[in-house]
């Protein structure tokens, strides 16, 4: 692996920290694991240090799911004590949810990182113009399906997520708000989600990663005691403090904001992470 100097270290501690800040504060405001911060952190720390670029995308994401962990269990429980959280609904993608989390965790181990931004732009696309432009035209109905096409639709969550390395929020914002469900109850819910998601999404991308060791020397050096297969504890340690920190703020900032204004904030978001990825496939 390339040297690196002892300034570029503070600088890349630094940095991590600012994301991880950010991380949190994002999972919080708009119910989201911070992914589409931590992914874009980490492949600059990886790419630093020598990490292959056959490898270095799965890392990433494995290492952001880690994140969204605590990120998540901490705006869900500050989301929850304010009454936002339609339990219901979570209790019916328990399940399903955490079943596309596994078979996405398999593909991942495959794709290549096209994939990754692909998948981001169109989901996260289409949900930005829709939080921006939509009126009332734009809902299926005033109330959730059935159960099974509720257990589908985060089945589909958590596939995606699980390919995006994010906590599930941008997805299941669109469903419920497809379905009237108000902004803050979805995002209060889907924080809940990114918990789902989190947990057997990091077991998965552990897994993954494991038998890469053998062929990458590089992804090797990283192994215990400095990562698990896809999952790099040393990204993991410098995200956590910031991030659980700022999580419950997001959530307060989030209940402070008018429906339209959360809605404006969310939806410009998307669409900024969205043109930085489409960027980067040229």
């Amino acid at each position: 692996m390339p040297d690196v100097s002892l300034t570029e270290i503070f600088i890349l501690i630094a940095a991590l920290l600012a994301a991880g800040a950010i991380t949190g504060l994002l999972a919080g405001l708009f119910g989201v694991g911070g992914g589409a911060v931590a992914v874009p952190a980490f492949y600059e720390l990886f790419r630093l240090i020598g990490v292959p670029d056959e490898v270095r995308m799965p890392l990433c994401v494995g290492t952001s799911l880690a994140i969204i962990i605590p990120t998540s269990i901490r705006s869900f429980n500050a989301h929850r004590a304010k009454g936002a959280v339609d339990m219901d609904i979570l209790r019916q993608w328990a399940v399903p949810v955490v079943l596309g989390v596994v078979v996405g965790s398999v593909i991942a181990r495959f794709a290549s990182p096209e994939l990754f931004k692909v998948v981001f732009i169109v989901v996260a696309g289409f949900s930005g113009v829709r939080l921006l432009f939509a009126n009332s035209d734009w809902r299926i109905a005033d109330k959730l399906p059935s159960r099974p096409v509720v257990a589908l639709a985060g089945w589909v969550i958590g596939l995606s997520s699980a390919l995006m390395g994010v906590g599930g929020g941008v997805m299941s914002n669109l469903f419920m708000g497809f379905f009237n469900r108000p902004i803050h109850q979805s995002v209060a819910t889907s924080s809940g989600v990114g918990v789902l998601i989190s947990i057997p999404g990091t077991i998965g991308y552990i897994y993954a990663g494991w038998p890469q060791a053998a062929r990458f020397p590089e992804l090797a050096a990283l192994q215990p005691p400095l990562a698990l297969g896809y999952v790099s504890l040393l990204g993991f340690i410098l995200f956590i403090p910031m991030s659980t920190f700022m999580a419950p703020i997001g959530a307060r900032l989030a209940h402070g904001l008018s429906p339209r204004r959360l809605k404006m904030t969310f939806g410009l978001f998307l669409l900024a992470i969205c043109l930085r990825f489409a960027i980067s496939l040229f």
